[in-house]
């Protein structure tokens, strides 16, 4: 993984993340990719490639459609001081969540078993994060519906997304102004050898 997220201090808890994950994929299909090595590129390193895009310190943060905890738990394992909520849609997945945040005894971290387009309009979450983060969910102007609404003025929503994202980007324009959104920035990054976008949004 890249040194320079200083991870040292997490690698255990990625370990047992990892193995974890290999268990639990054995009777459930939380992942396709079940080669150790290749989670840690594909999944952790490139979990944490979201802090290149923004410092991480003590923010509320949500990770919409968190699948196996990706972007989330791996971003909470390297700054355990965020506050983590994670909405997953699937109740095995969610399962697997509250698992791992025992098992890591991670704090301050939530796992809800339900659909972002419902949540969205719960005054419990609806403009309560101070960033929102989202992998491999939906094109992204159905992502910015999912997630624009979770966001507090000011709010950062971050979309991962694969290095060509640009018919996306303009089929979102304008959802994006409906929600009050402002595209940031596009930030290219390199993940192992796959190059992706961050998609960077900021609410008004």
């Amino acid at each position: 993984m890249d040194r320079r997220f200083n991870i040292t201090a997490g690698d255990e808890l990625f370990e047992t993340y990892l193995q974890e994950l290999i268990e639990w994929n054995k009777k459930f299909n939380l992942t396709a990719v079940s080669d150790p090595d290749e989670i840690r590129v594909r999944h952790f390193e490139d979990s944490l490639s979201v802090l290149q895009a923004i410092d991480l310190r003590d923010q509320s943060v949500l990770d919409v459609g968190a699948g196996a905890g990706f972007p989330g738990i791996p971003l909470k394992i390297l700054r355990p001081e965020i506050k983590l909520t994670l909405i997953e849609a699937t109740r095995k997945k969610v399962e697997f969540l509250k698992h791992l945040i025992e098992i890591l005894k991670l704090d301050k971290v939530e796992a809800i078993w339900g659909r972002a387009e419902v949540l969205n309009r719960n005054p419990k979450y609806k403009g309560k994060f101070e960033v929102v983060v989202s992998r491999a969910v939906a094109k992204l102007p159905q992502l910015v519906k999912y997630c624009l609404p979770f966001l507090r003025p000011n709010g950062i929503f971050i979309a991962m997304k694969q290095e060509d994202a640009g018919a996306e980007i303009k089929a979102s324009e304008a959802v994006i102004k409906k929600l009050k959104g402002k595209l940031k920035r596009i930030l290219k990054i390199k993940v192992g050898e796959v190059f992706r976008s961050l998609i960077v949004i900021e609410k008004a």
